[in-house]
């Protein structure tokens, strides 16, 4: 028995987790400025997403540029824009096939088998698309750590990570647990045919019905004889 609860309870956690991931896609604070030594008086704070670099100072002005060459970017943040707009587009069309996959929709009519299929695919596609998010904020997340214990990367040059990289891990893990637990609540089928209740199953096939037994004659010996006057 499919539980429309549960249903509901997972496809609204997916649907956040999708927004979740629109909003690490468009935020800069994918890499922010790392307070090393005297740094730590700096009066401006530099972030740097997979679309822009923006620089905020103290005094509340923040000023933004677009990168000028997507050629000229490092292979982690065109890797991230790929597949962050790879994941926004498998969201969407994880939400449409799911919608029509639910036991509370009345798409598919009410042909289980069809609604179990249709939820089936929309939890896996719910799980892409959080792989599709884990997959450029970790590996953004290790060029960060990597490049902030390198000796040979200037003090000035050394990131940590934003924002949008936790939040980015929190988007993924949502999406993909969603999507298994949206999965998971499918019908099973019945096989073997099952059966009405108040009727029972009868062969009519092998029984035949049988003739009635002829009468029997009356004996005289097993009745006794009466006389009459």
């Amino acid at each position: 028995m499919v539980n429309t609860g549960m249903q509901l309870i997972s496809f609204t956690c997916a649907v956040t987790g999708w927004i979740m991931a629109i909003a690490v896609t468009a935020l800069p604070q994918w890499k922010v400025t790392a307070f090393i030594g005297s740094n730590i008086l700096t009066s401006e704070i530099v972030w740097q997403g997979i679309w822009m670099n923006c620089i905020y100072q103290t005094t509340g002005h923040m000023q933004c540029k677009t990168y000028d060459s997507m050629l000229a970017l490092p292979p982690d943040i065109q890797a991230a824009r790929a597949l962050m707009c790879l994941a926004i587009f498998l969201g969407w069309l994880s939400c449409t096939v799911s919608c029509c996959g639910m036991k509370c929709t009345t798409c598919a009519a009410d042909d289980r088998h069809a609604k179990a299929g249709i939820a089936l695919s929309g939890g896996v596609l719910f799980i892409l698309t959080g792989l599709c998010v884990l997959v450029p904020v970790s590996w953004t997340a290790n060029t960060v750590v990597q490049d902030f214990y390198n000796p040979n990367v200037p003090l000035v040059h050394k990131r940590e990570l934003g924002q949008a990289i936790y939040l980015g891990w929190a988007s993924a893990v949502i999406l993909m647990i969603s999507g298994a637990v949206l999965s998971s609540t499918c019908p099973h089928i019945e096989g073997g045919g099952g059966y009405r209740r108040g009727y029972i199953t009868r062969s009519f096939t092998t029984t035949r019905p049988t003739a009635p037994d002829p009468p029997k004659p009356i004996s005289s010996n097993s009745l006794p004889l009466k006389e009459y006057v």
